[in-house]
């Protein structure tokens, strides 16, 4: 089993819970370089909002700090982003959905940075 297998095999179970509450989902995913954030439909099958570090207003905004999108700040701005940008489309209550990542780090700073925004989750 490698690291992927291993990942997936690990956002299993919060998958099943979160489609069996029926409720919006905030899907997290990260790469070395960038950090991507989803809001998916309860029926799965939608991506409704998104936002990542490769936009290019998020990109002007990280330029000024190392001009990546691999840390903290740059997870905390995306997190700000989706959650007005979820509120400007009616949705308050979100499943937060880490995708097996450990709860630490960037994706820790994105869902800090989403509740402070105003989702609830």
């Amino acid at each position: 089993m490698d690291k992927k297998q291993a990942r997936l095999r690990r956002a299993v179970p919060t998958r099943k819970k979160i489609a069996e509450l029926r409720v919006h989902r905030l899907s997290v995913f990260r790469t070395n370089l960038h950090i991507y954030a989803n809001i998916i439909s309860p029926e799965g099958d939608t991506v409704l909002i998104s936002a990542s570090t490769v936009e290019p207003e998020v990109r002007q905004q990280i330029s000024g700090d190392t001009g990546k999108g691999g840390n903290v700040a740059a997870a905390t701005l995306v997190g700000k982003r989706v959650a007005e940008k979820a509120k400007a489309a009616g949705i308050e209550n979100v499943a937060f959905d880490r995708s097996g990542f450990r709860y630490h780090g960037r994706v820790k700073a994105l869902a800090d940075a989403a509740r402070e925004a105003g989702l609830k989750f």
